[in-house]
């Protein structure tokens, strides 16, 4: 049964299977009409065939149940211009020799039939949840309490995401520290000291590991922190993070932007790095500063036998640099080892190049550095390890870590994904199908950029404890 309202302000609707459509537009004897909700896309066509006699025939089909002829009492979802219908209808059957006769009672049967939601979407939606035992609820920092950062950050725990990997890196390099200044187990005391770099044994050694851009960037001087205060026992950084640190002592590295084009910077003699200026000219003192000091280097090892390795060489450029704003001058001090497997991928690798046609001869042994790196785990009570960034450095220090069957604590910040398999993806699980942590362990990976996050753990953290590193 198809009929037509009039509003009060003289529109006509059809009224249809249960829906109510309004006037879209008139050709000869079709006239198409639209749903008069505003959300739903139902079109119809009814065609004038004699008098009060016409088809009518659904031609989109609507995303919403029928409502019945009946005035909705929510208007809100309708296109109409009055509060209210007034009844002026005429009725009409569908004419006997229409086409669309059985659909419309085949369609009106239907319409009937679905008075309620599918169950199984009512099931679907309203499944129900087991309790949560203990569970930590998400809640922010609440800043009607004041500007106070270090409850700010120690709200990260519950904030969800990254945040809370935040929190987590935070507890798992404390609990690095704690265990570093316990008891050494009676069992695990040694009368000699047989760690090839000769530092004092401790309850944890902790490894710290950092890329190149880390140097470059202002959380060099966290990095110089760490070391200054003897707060870290081995060091894995590559090339760039060691001449890097000894560039930024004789000349500045400055602020830029990463639009800045390469042609144009390259004219100026301008080397990027992300939105960092290095002008080449540091690099030319680098050169004038390193090659003397190579000079001796070759000296020693012809006239006293003296065999160098990557490591060996880093600890006597700290000794050079002589600068208490060098990273390496304090892992000098404080008898730090520095290991670099890939020593010559960089500025460092360019001067060995040319010193090697000025004065041939000089050997650097990487062999006694693999020993010296993977002695520092392998005579470790326990171990933990801080690796900021990916790529070799990671996996040096994951792999020196192998030797003992695992680290105990580990904490990654890094952006890389793990899709593409690379070493620099790879989730502390991966490490610990490999043996590199530990099964027991509660490692964690922070998934962002070490500038932002940080400077901002060492501040929760070492920072916190410094006293207890006296």
């Amino acid at each position: 049964m198809a009929s037509f309202t009039l509003s009060q302000m003289g529109k006509t609707k059809l009224c249809f299977e249960g829906f109510q459509y309004v006037k879209n537009k008139v050709r000869g004897e079709k006239t198409y009409w639209r749903c008069s909700k505003r959300i739903c896309g139902g079109r119809a066509i009814t065609v004038d065939n004699a008098g009060e006699l016409f088809d009518v025939k659904t031609t989109k089909e609507h995303c919403h149940v029928p409502e019945g002829d009946e005035d909705d009492d929510d208007m809100d979802d309708y296109e109409s211009d009055d509060n209210f219908e007034m009844d002026v209808s005429f009725h009409s059957d569908m004419h006997q020799d229409s086409p669309f006769r059985d659909k419309l009672k085949e369609k009106t049967l239907m319409a009937n039939q679905v008075k309620e939601a599918p169950s199984l979407a009512v099931d679907a939606v309203h499944v129900k949840s087991n309790p949560i035992p203990d569970g930590v609820t998400v809640k922010g920092y609440d800043f009607n309490k004041g500007v106070d950062y270090e409850a700010l950050l120690k709200t990260y725990h519950r904030c969800g995401f990254q945040a809370t990997n935040f929190g987590k890196a935070v507890e798992e390099i404390n609990r690095m520290i704690t265990k570093k200044f316990e008891e050494i187990p009676a069992d695990k005391q040694d009368k000699l000291n047989l760690n090839p770099c000769g530092r004092e044994k401790t309850n944890c050694t902790i490894f710290l590991s950092y890329t190149s851009n880390l140097i470059s960037s202002g959380v060099r001087e966290v990095l110089c922190y760490l070391a200054q205060h003897n707060m870290v026992d081995c060091i894995v950084t590559s090339a760039g993070g060691i001449e890097e640190d000894f560039i930024k002592c004789l000349a500045n590295t400055y602020l830029g932007d990463f639009s800045l084009r390469g042609a144009d910077l390259r004219e100026k003699g301008l080397n990027r790095i992300g939105n960092l200026l290095v002008p080449n000219d540091n690099y030319c003192k680098f050169e004038d500063w390193v090659m003397p000091i190579l000079d001796q280097v070759l000296k020693e090892q012809n006239e006293e036998g003296i065999l160098w390795t990557p490591s060996k060489l880093i600890h006597r450029l700290g000794k050079e640099i002589n600068n208490p704003e060098s990273v390496y001058y304090w892992a000098y001090k404080n008898n730090i080892p520095v290991f670099c497997p890939a020593l010559t991928d960089g500025s460092l690798g360019d001067m060995l190049y040319f010193h090697s046609y000025k004065s041939p001869g000089l050997v650097l042994d990487i062999v006694e550095d693999i020993r010296r790196i993977n002695s520092q785990a392998v005579l470790a009570v326990n171990t933990g390890m801080i690796i900021l960034g990916g790529g070799l450095i990671k996996h040096h220090t994951c792999n020196a870590n192998l030797m003992r069957n695992g680290a105990d604590y580990s904490v990654y910040i890094n952006t890389a994904s793990e899709f593409d398999g690379s070493d620099s993806g790879a989730s502390p699980d991966e490490a610990v199908s490999w043996g590199k942590i530990k099964k027991t362990a509660t490692p964690v990976k922070l998934c962002t950029e070490a500038t932002l996050v940080f400077p901002l753990i060492v501040a929760e953290t070492f920072a916190k404890r410094e006293k207890e590193f006296k």
